[in-house]
């Protein structure tokens, strides 16, 4: 399930406050790839164990997070550098 349009027009990166949309296909594609050959970490140096069905991209394109069951994860150290 997606996340809710009316949550997504008021979430921003805790750490920049930039503006964050739904992170495409083929962006979501690469990082399951980088899980499947176990090489894909957060900002907290853990393992991504599990493939991304939905992620928030932020603005600039360099910060992607996780939204897991419906929820995003605004933490930091849960996101994951592009």
């Amino acid at each position: 399930m997606p996340v809710d349009p009316e949550l997504l027009e008021i979430l921003v990166c805790p750490e920049t406050r930039q503006p964050v949309t739904m992170a495409g296909d083929d962006v979501l594609a690469g990082l399951n790839e980088r899980i499947r050959t176990r090489e894909l970490r957060n900002r907290g140096g853990d393992a991504v164990g599990k493939p991304i069905e939905e992620g928030l991209l932020r603005e600039d394109g360099k910060v992607l997070y996780i939204v897991d069951d419906s929820i995003p994860v605004m933490l930091i150290e849960e996101s994951i550098e592009l």
